[in-house]
């Protein structure tokens, strides 16, 4: 399945996916062959970061 295009979409979804199924961005990269580095800028777009103690985007 690709990753959601729209910014609010792809957050619940990177943040669901890393509750879920993943330790990490980059476990979740690696896992997906996705350069997570597009994903952080376009979530950055919007106001959120992703937070490594939290998993999550913030």
């Amino acid at each position: 399945m690709p990753i959601p295009n729209d910014p609010v979409i792809l957050l619940s979804y990177m943040n669901t996916q890393l509750r879920d199924y993943y330790s990490s961005l980059d476990e979740f990269g690696k896992a997906n062959h996705i350069n997570t580095e597009e994903i952080i800028t376009k979530l950055s777009a919007i106001g959120y970061e992703y937070s490594s103690e939290l998993n999550k985007f913030v």
